[in-house]
């Protein structure tokens, strides 16, 4: 039975829902988890330094595939060259050196890219038509995961005429402490920047967002579902079931450099009504008009 080995930067209870559309996505290739494939999982807890042990762990392992994030993506590639990978991917994956191209990756890497980091620009845009009165934006930003994404926010905020705020935070206890400065602040609306590790703590930053009466825009639907008001981003239920799709495929025998790196073509806008009302917005009906998914 090949073993698949699953490597990740959050913790399982986070993402426990993506994982189970990557299980949907192996499924359609003929793979059932304790069938005829197994599944070796390695959560780091938002612990990025352990992705080299973590990494290497698999390869002594002598697991089929490894399948991974975009930051244990590297650690992955770093520690072996002909174990396949698939990745999936927020950030550019050839600024990240994953892949030659996104036609060609070339090597034994390929994956999805959801261009998160690249709709930040459009992400503070919709926060503009949401409360276009607003002019000071604070931006909560996790400096471990790498990419453009506060580059382009600036310029973003810069060309809409907004003053951008940013705090920073790598734990929880930074959360806090950063809504406890935005208490003081009082910005008047806030951008949660794209990566896995808010993704992973978005019940806590939701319920600040709310209990402050904050404004909030995220990256992800799962960020919305949680209680956060608006998201506007691919879908990550996509990106884990074709890194599923993908994972079968190298199983059967096809090779990462012949796999063109996947990119989403939908985009969804979420928002979230109730949560809305509790911070007593009137969501404007162009958006409203324009939502994919609306929580009532």
């Amino acid at each position: 039975m090949p073993v698949i080995g699953h490597l990740h930067s959050a913790s399982a209870n986070a993402f426990e829902p993506l994982v189970a559309a990557f299980r949907n996505g192996l499924k359609e290739t003929g793979y059932v988890e304790g069938q005829n494939v197994a599944i070796e999982f390695r959560w780091a807890e938002d612990q990025v330094d352990r992705f080299p042990a973590l990494a290497a762990d698999l390869v002594r392992r002598q697991v089929a595939v490894i399948v991974c994030d975009s930051l244990a993506a590297v650690a992955a590639k770093a520690a072996t060259t002909t174990i396949p990978i698939v990745f999936g991917s927020g950030t550019d994956p050839v600024k990240l050196g994953l892949i030659a191209s996104f036609s060609r990756p070339g090597g034994n890497v390929t994956g999805v890219s959801f261009f998160s980091t690249e709709l930040e620009a459009k992400r503070l845009g919709l926060l503009h038509e949401l409360l276009p009165q607003a002019t000071l934006i604070a931006a909560l930003v996790n400096p471990k995961y790498p990419g453009d994404r506060l580059r382009e926010l600036q310029e973003a905020a810069r060309t809409l005429g907004k003053q951008l705020q940013v705090l920073i935070a790598t734990t929880a206890s930074e959360i806090d402490a950063a809504f406890a400065v935005l208490v003081q602040q009082r910005p008047d609306a806030l951008i949660v920047v794209s990566d896995p590790y808010m993704v992973a703590r978005r019940y806590q930053i939701a319920a600040l967002a709310t209990r402050h009466a904050l404004p909030a825009i995220y990256s992800v639907r799962e960020h919305a579902l949680a209680g956060g008001l608006i998201s506007y981003s691919t879908s990550l239920v996509d990106a884990y079931h074709q890194k599923g799709v993908y994972t079968g495929r190298i199983l059967k025998g096809a090779k990462p450099a012949d796999l063109p790196v996947m990119r989403p073509t939908r985009l969804e806008l979420v928002i979230n009504l109730a949560t809305a009302k509790a911070l007593g917005l009137e969501v404007p009906a162009s958006l409203l008009a324009r939502a994919d998914e609306v929580i009532k």
